[in-house]
């Protein structure tokens, strides 16, 4: 199954994946300054995980974008 959604070099795709890495950017710039007013460690440790997730999906959308073209 390794059929794909869109088509090849679609360029909604391309937006979609170019949105979505400007957004998980801009998220994770926000995290990463609440990271330096966190209270506790607890906090500090769910915002960066938090972070971390939005950084591997960057990642996959990396690697979908590259598969696209």
């Amino acid at each position: 199954m390794n059929d794909r959604f869109l088509p090849a070099s679609d360029p909604v795709a391309d937006d979609v994946f170019s949105w979505t890495i400007k957004r998980d950017a801009e998220d994770i710039r926000t995290l990463l300054e609440w990271v330096g007013v966190a209270n506790t460690a607890r906090e500090r440790a769910a915002i960066l995980s938090r972070a971390q997730d939005l950084m591997n999906e960057i990642g996959e959308v990396l690697k979908l974008a590259d598969d696209e073209r």
